[in-house]
């Protein structure tokens, strides 16, 4: 059987935070998810015991909540929802005397030692990937961009693709990874892509391929139906999206606007080149994978493969460009100022860059890392 995919608005919005929960004092995981859930439930009487908070989801860590939104018209709406949420998020941290935090990883937290939220879906993972589950200490943003056809799934995702190694670079903040600097700007990165349907997307140039891929997913038991399908660029037929998934957690509501933006453009761009008769030009699957891993390890110092020719440039460079050429598509969805604020993060550094100088500057302690980050993020919700 095929797939149907549930046409969407076309270009609206839908937005995920991960967020850890880290103690005040300490820095360290704590936890307590099922705690805050019950308490953000409890905002909600008219929720049944069996249904969840429509904004504050379950994770597969008890260290970790998840902030999601409505289906938004635009950049400001989802990041006003998103801001909304998390205030109530805090309002139920502060008797636990527990932080928000969201970077690509924890910087010192023992992975195997989390406890894992007691739910089917994820015992199942953890039984299936053993000790590469059980690493899964990871936290980042996905973003959902509406599509009016499924004419536009396969393009968008393989026009996101050749693109990757610029979310990725901008948005790398776990350098550190149980104590250790790895020497990655983005350790997150290769972590997640252990996992057997994690990571790097594959290109189809029809939806029928994509939806035998899934057919064969399934047949052979790699998974139980589409939704376990976790790459980096990922078209979510039961929505009517395509979903942004690749960039490593965020501390800032402005830096999650930002790749909100940029996606949000890009698949805006790659319609209307569509709707002109156009068509998509993907690099081939090994220079994709290649610009993947140079944006982990080497952050915003990445040179990274422009185009099948091969050509390379310093991903801030093309970045820049990139940032001028969708300038007319930002102005027309109302999400300019948000797609500049890549600028800024070129600027003052991506968050690896970041947490190197925290540490550096406190002899090296993590928990400092941890506590400036989750300082970070609680100024940004507070506005």
């Amino acid at each position: 059987m095929g797939l149907e995919f549930a046409e969407s608005p076309r270009s609206t919005l839908g937005i995920e935070w991960e967020l850890a929960l880290v103690d005040r004092q300490t820095g360290d995981l704590r936890s307590v998810a099922e705690r805050i859930l019950e308490a953000t439930r409890a905002d909600h009487p008219e929720l049944t015991r069996d249904q969840e908070h429509p904004y504050v989801k379950q994770e597969l860590l008890l260290n970790t909540v998840e902030l999601v939104t409505d289906i938004c018209g635009d950049v400001a709406e989802g990041v006003g929802q998103l801001r909304e949420t998390a205030l109530n998020v805090m309002k139920h941290c502060e008797p636990l005397d527990v932080e928000l935090y969201c970077q690509g990883s924890h910087p010192f937290a023992p992975p195997t030692k989390q406890p894992v939220t007691d739910k089917e879906r994820y015992n199942e993972l953890i039984r299936r990937t053993q000790w590469w589950g059980r690493q899964m200490v990871i936290y980042g943003i996905h973003v959902h961009v509406g599509l009016p056809s499924v004419k536009y799934a396969m393009p968008v995702v393989n026009a996101l693709c050749n693109y990757n190694a610029h979310f990725q670079a901008l948005s790398a903040s776990s350098p550190y990874w149980s104590g250790e600097d790895t020497g990655y700007a983005s350790n997150r990165a290769l972590m997640f892509q252990q996992l057997p349907t994690a990571g790097q997307s594959y290109q189809f140039d029809e939806w029928a391929g994509y939806e035998k891929a899934v057919a064969d997913l399934e047949h052979t038991g790699v998974i139980n139906d589409v939704t376990e399908v976790r790459w980096d660029f990922r078209a979510v037929p039961r929505l009517g999206t395509v979903e942004m998934r690749i960039c490593d957690g965020v501390a800032t509501l402005d830096e999650i606007g930002a790749f909100t933006a940029f996606t949000q453009c890009l698949v805006e761009d790659t319609m209307r080149q569509l709707d002109g008769g156009g068509s998509v030009t993907s690099m081939p699957h090994w220079y994709v994978k290649e610009n993947k891993w140079r944006a982990a390890r080497y952050g915003l110092d990445a040179i990274i493969i422009l185009n099948e020719r091969g050509d390379e440039e310093l991903v801030t460079e093309a970045m820049a460009r990139e940032l001028e050429r969708l300038e007319p598509v930002a102005q027309d969805l109302g999400c300019a100022d948000e797609l500049r604020h890549l600028e800024t993060i070129m600027r003052s550094g991506a968050g690896y860059q970041r947490q190197k100088r925290v540490a550096d500057s406190h002899d090296g302690d993590l928990r400092q890392v941890v506590l400036d980050s989750a300082a970070i993020t609680r100024t940004s919700i507070n506005g």
